[in-house]
This record gives C-alpha cells, structure tokens and sequence, in this order.
C-alpha cells in the first residue's frame, strides 16, 4: 500500500515536471520569436538607415555638381538643371531646390483654371527633364496671383484660384506619369509677391506657378 502510494506521488511529480518543462518550452520558443521579430526589425533600421545617408551623400553630390555648373562654367541655372534656355529657373544649394516659374498668361486665360492647348508642348518638356534628369524627387506646384480681387469669374477669391491653377498643373504631370505621392498642389492667393502690385507689370510678375524640384 505504502509503495503504491510512493509510486503514485512519483507520477504525480513526473506529471507537474513535465508539465513545467512544456510550458517553460513553449515560453522559449515564444521569446525566441520575439528575439527574431526584434533583431530584424533592427536590420530593416541598419538598413534604412543605411540607404538613407547613402541618398543623402549622392543628392549632396548631385548639387555640389549643379552649383559647379552654375558658378564656375558659368551655366544659367537653366541650362544646369536640364531645362534649357529660355525657362525662368533658379537653384538654392542651400535648401537644395530648383524653383522653375511658369507666367499664368502662358498657362492660362485669365480668370480660367484650364490649361491652354498652346502651353500642352512646354509642359511636356518639362515633364520630360524630372522624369529623366530629376527622377524619383519630390514636388511641389504652387499657383500665385496678383493683388486684384476677383470680380468676374467663377472663383469665389484669389485663393481658390490659385490653387486650381495649381491643381490643373499638378493633374497634368499626374495623369502623364508623374507619381501622386511624388507631388504636392499648393495655392498661394496674392500672399507672396514676388514684387509690387502696384504696376502691370508688377502684377504679371506675381500671375505665376511655380515648379519646386527639391534635390534632396
């Protein structure tokens, strides 16, 4: 009886053991799922990291090239950036941009958002030059207008027809190859001349949308 008892407390021990050992096994091999996830996590950031200082050496590259081009060949910033003569385009080493303006008068009739079918080929080649020369850089189309107030038109200010403008520009590059998530519309109203509104000129000037095409 006393042997039958032992043997039953020696089960009961080798049960609890096992049953420990299962659930210290099962403990393990959740931790060690854990250490995976995490250390390839850290991978995925040594990598990232990684590619990024590498972009940023080459993008560092790339304007060092451009501001070259432009102060010691003497290049218009035009010319250096791949548009060619005849664009209004200018290059900011230090923000590390490239700001092409584009007159409203070109682009549009006054007091209309639709593009004009004689400015379709200039856009075009614009698009050519960031598709081939600045590919996979981020950009921004921002409208501007002068200081007068709407009066006869459909928009209800300034504002809102800036940023159709804009939004015209911005569509144009999209629906011909431009990636969405590459490209940012923005409408400026009159809020940031580029000189005074106090002449025609003046406010032609200010009629405008510009290209940023930011280097790094």
């Amino acid at each position: 009886m006393r042997t039958a008892k032992i043997l039953s407390l020696i089960a009961i021990v080798l049960i609890l053991f096992l049953s420990g050992c299962t659930n210290w096994e099962k403990k393990y091999q959740a931790l060690n799922v854990e250490h995976q996830n995490v250390k390839g996590l850290l991978d995925r950031e040594k990598l990232e990291k990684t590619q990024l200082a590498k972009k940023a050496t080459q993008d560092q590259q790339t304007i060092e090239e451009l501001q070259s081009l432009i102060s010691d060949k003497q290049q218009t910033p035009a010319v250096a950036t791949g548009f060619g003569e005849g664009y209004n385009a200018a290059f900011d080493p230090r923000a590390g941009m490239v700001r092409l303006t584009l007159s409203n008068e070109k682009l549009f009739n006054p007091g209309k958002a639709t593009l004009k079918k004689s400015t379709i080929v200039e856009l075009d080649h614009i698009l050519s030059v960031i598709q081939t020369q600045h590919a996979g850089r981020h950009i921004d189309i921002i409208g501007h207008t002068d200081s007068d107030p709407i009066k006869k038109s459909r928009w209800k200010d300034n504002w809102e027809l800036s940023a159709q403008r804009s939004l015209a520009v911005t569509r144009y590059l999209i629906n011909h190859g431009i990636a969405e998530d590459r490209i940012r519309s923005i409408g400026c109203g009159a809020s940031r001349p580029v000189t005074s509104n106090e002449t025609k000129s003046g406010k032609a000037r200010n009629r405008r949308v510009e290209i940023i095409v930011y280097m790094r």
